[in-house]
């Protein structure tokens, strides 16, 4: 019904690393090309837990916007904004939370591991609490198809599903919906009306996925449908209620396997982190002092590549026949640690040299992030006032 669409945030926490890249923005990249995207800032998501110090916010935002044009996120292909200066966000997010059950959130399973790992924070507040339910409103305010996530983000794409089609089953409801839905039908034609019909009663009383698919692409292919005649048979193929807001599919993106410095998972607060627009010399030393595997006291002591760090990097930046060279060396003692991390270091080098040159013109202009934001806000605001006129009229608001 509507057109497919990928949405994807990230929070303002300073600069970004290579875990970042390799884990959320490499796929970014490739997205843009293949769908309309909207990259956002999340701001406000960064106060649920920096509430009582959001200082930071406002630099690490733009920093995060330069570091995302230094790894390819191109403008001319995707909408980058910041979520606090689309206001209609919040909006929905407090529509929302009237009609979504207090236990929907409580269950979402980050919500008590957050808990339990930033104890030394007061997160007893809606904010946090309501984390998931302002993602929601993110999300479906752009009625995406889509949202990249890791595989621990999927119940919160759940939960967002269920919010989708709790708010279209309480207010999807509009006088004479079934004799419009008809009406809608002879504008396929005869013979499509009739086959839009018989997928109709497939699917609704056998269930028939297959029939469900078929009819959307047949609606999805019709050209002389109005937006409104389109939504309402989309939402008669799946019951009586007009579909408002879309329910996202999970995008699953593969988990960096880029670990830090130390072999654990990489992170500035961690200080195993090596930023994506680090300097060269800060870069070469952090690799060469890096722990290896503890077997290898003297550079005649043969070791074990699974044991090291390093060769966790070498699974990610080299060739077969370098990882081979690497892993040979290794346990025949053949080759020093520093001789091992080379590769590695000079491969990181090469990554990031495109990236700081990408850069460069949006620290010699600052003007030039914000032109392009302010732009992705603007776009972004049109696509939400869109969605938020047909929420507010659906609840009776749009006097």
């Amino acid at each position: 019904m509507y057109p497919d669409r990928v949405v994807s945030g990230m929070r303002p926490t300073g600069a970004l690393h290579l875990g970042h890249y390799h884990g959320a923005l490499k796929n970014w990249v490739k997205l843009q090309s293949e769908l309309p995207c909207l990259f956002f800032v999340a701001d406000w998501h960064a106060l649920t837990t920096h509430y009582d110090d959001p200082s930071v916010i406002e630099t690490s935002t733009w920093e995060m916007v330069i570091d995302w044009l230094a790894a390819g996120v191109d403008p001319a292909q995707a909408t980058l904004f910041i979520q606090s200066r689309v206001p209609e966000h919040a909006e929905l997010h407090l529509l929302l939370s009237m009609a979504t059950p207090l236990g929907w959130l409580e269950r979402v399973p980050t919500y008590k591991d957050q808990q339990e790992k930033l104890a030394d924070r007061d997160l007893a507040t809606y904010g946090f609490l309501g984390y998931p339910l302002l993602q929601a409103a993110d999300v479906l305010i752009y009625r995406a198809s889509q949202v990249p996530v890791g595989e621990d983000q999927v119940p919160h794409i759940e939960i967002m599903r269920e919010i989708a089609r709790r708010f279209n089953h309480l207010y999807g409801k509009e006088k004479g919906f079934e004799e419009k839905a008809l009406a809608a039908t002879r504008k396929l034609g005869s013979k499509r009306a009739r086959l839009y019909l018989e997928l109709r009663t497939q699917f609704q009383e056998k269930g028939d996925d297959e029939a469900l698919e078929q009819a959307k692409a047949m609606l999805d292919d019709a050209q002389n449908l109005s937006m409104i005649d389109r939504e309402r048979l989309f939402g008669y193929l799946e019951g009586s209620r007009k579909l408002i807001l879309t329910e996202p599919q999970a995008m699953l993106t593969e988990a960096s396997r880029l670990p830090g410095l130390d072999g654990a998972k990489m992170s500035k607060s961690y200080g195993n982190a090596i930023a994506l627009r680090e300097d060269k010399e800060s870069v070469t030393k952090k690799i060469k002092t890096m722990p290896t595997d503890p077997q290898r006291v003297r550079r005649s002591d043969p070791g074990d590549p699974e044991k090291c760090p390093v060769w966790q990097f070498h699974q990610v930046y080299s060739p077969a026949d370098v990882k081979d060279w690497a892993a040979k060396g290794c346990r025949s003692a053949g080759i020093g640690c520093l001789e091992c991390k080379q590769p590695v270091i000079d491969a990181i080098l090469q990554e990031q040299q495109p990236m700081l040159e990408r850069a460069q013109p949006y620290l010699d202009d600052p003007s030039l992030v914000r032109a392009i934001v302010a732009d992705g806000c603007e776009k972004a605001r049109k696509l939400a006032q869109d969605t938020m006129r047909d929420v507010r009229e659906a609840m009776g608001l749009g006097y």
